[in-house]
């Protein structure tokens, strides 16, 4: 089993230091072990997590959520109804703003395709 630094778990993940202590206190990120000089030690598992973690940041889950979705993957396989809601719920918020997002894109070509007609 590896073990990862904070600094290359920085590296690996994204998240600062700062970040990574902050996901600590909220209990975003499970406690995690320290070795005999109190120095966080990060496992293969909390990286993984903070793949997770990042994907969700990344989407636009809010970090109350996020703890939710923590909490229930801590507390155990009787919690994997709740946690597909939570990830179903926000899927479905990830697939509104997808929507959204073609649908700006699309009057950002037209825009081109009028300036280009224009200048040609």
């Amino acid at each position: 089993m590896s073990v990862y630094t904070p600094g290359q778990v920085a590296e690996e993940t994204g998240f600062s230091l700062d970040t990574l202590r902050y996901y600590e206190r909220i209990g975003l990120l499970a406690s995690i072990r320290r070795n005999a000089a109190g120095q966080r030690r990060f496992s293969e598992e909390d990286v993984g997590w903070l793949g997770m973690v990042r994907c969700l940041r990344d989407t636009g889950m809010p970090i109350a959520e996020m703890i939710r979705f923590a909490e229930l993957t801590r507390a155990g396989d009787h919690t994997v109804r709740d946690r597909i809601a939570v990830l179903e719920a926000h899927d479905e918020r990830v697939e509104a703003q997808i929507a959204a997002l073609q649908k700006q894109q699309r009057a950002i070509r037209a825009k081109i395709g009028y300036y280009r007609s224009v200048v040609d």
